[in-house]
């Protein structure tokens, strides 16, 4: 049952995160979405104004100002939604680069929001209510806008019930990143659970920027990207680097980016930078998402290729991910 919340201003609400696994989980109490290549970000909803918050609680509004205007006119007096901004490509897939491009090139007005949750409505708290009820809350909710959003700013995040291995199937062979698969009767439970899990297409994950080295040829700003990821203890582990899936304004802005971090001394642990004598270390503070075929034996990227980057996540919270068992 839906609980009051009382009349105030919504405040923000930790969002829930799914668990990587190797295969969807079988069965119809299962609902598979698409998941959906962007940044995480929940609205709050208050008299006819609306914020968007990353993961992380950061106010990033001015960012996705078209995108809080249209969400501001949604029907409700309070409200909290939980979805996803993406820049989609021509055949519908999203596209992380195509949004920082976006960013880059001021067009964010060019962005959709996916919506896949609703957390309050007006008054009440639903975020104790099974999944399946606050969806159909949602898809209400944003039907009664829709005739209003003619370009399609807000969208339904729908699913499929069941057949999770199909899903993810398709989902592979369309390209997309991979499925997020719910329990239709969970509660919406903040950190993150076993009642979301999440099943990739590729290898792909953020890591944290150790240093970089020296262009050559005609190629400008930096040659490639050192990458490293935090391990159990708290110390820096080196995962290989990149130099591929960048573009030249990147490449400039990376360098301008990475050269007051610049420091004499690695950052990571257990003499792993051997062989870099000539890399520039930097502070341990940018992330970014990188693609990846597979971890060699000595815990190296095989063919990484750079998705961008990640301002939404902490450096300190870059961990190696692997699919709970």
């Amino acid at each position: 049952m839906a609980t009051p919340r009382g009349s105030g201003r919504p405040a923000f609400v930790e969002p829930q995160l799914a668990t990587l696994v190797s295969d969807p989980p079988a069965g119809s109490e299962w609902l598979h979405e698409v998941k959906f290549d962007g940044y995480r970000m929940e609205c709050l909803l208050a008299d006819g104004s609306a914020r968007l918050l990353t993961r992380r609680g950061l106010d990033w509004t001015p960012r996705f100002a078209k995108v809080a205007e249209r969400a501001a006119s949604l029907p409700a007096r309070r409200a909290i939604l939980d979805g996803e901004i993406v820049a989609l490509l021509p055949d519908g897939r999203t596209s992380f680069q195509a949004l920082q491009q976006a960013l880059m090139a001021e067009h964010a007005q060019q962005v959709v929001y996916y919506v896949f949750d609703l957390l309050r409505l007006d008054d009440l708290d639903l975020r104790s209510l099974p999944l399946v009820e606050r969806k159909l809350r949602l898809a209400r909710l944003l039907k009664a806008r829709k005739a209003r959003d003619r370009r399609g700013t807000l969208r339904y995040s729908d699913h499929v019930s069941g057949r999770g291995k199909s899903v993810l199937a398709r989902a592979c062979k369309l390209g997309l990143e991979g499925i997020v698969s719910k329990r239709a009767d969970a509660s919406y439970q903040s950190g993150r659970s076993r009642s979301w899990l999440k099943i990739k297409c590729l290898n792909r994950q953020e890591f944290v920027v150790v240093g970089f080295t020296e262009p050559r040829g005609g190629r400008k700003g930096i040659g490639a990207l050192l990458l490293g990821f935090y391990a159990n203890k708290g110390e820096l582990r080196y995962a290989g680097k990149v130099g591929t899936g960048m573009g030249e304004e990147l490449l400039r802005w990376l360098r301008a980016t990475l050269d007051p971090l610049r420091r004499v001394t690695s950052p990571i642990a257990g003499g792993s930078e051997r062989g870099l004598a000539a890399a520039h270390w930097v502070e341990p503070r940018l992330v970014v998402e990188v693609e990846f075929t597979e971890w060699t034996e000595d815990g190296r990227l095989r063919h990484p290729s750079l998705v961008g980057v990640r301002e939404d996540k902490p450096a300190r919270d870059v961990r190696r991910e692997e699919p709970a068992r």
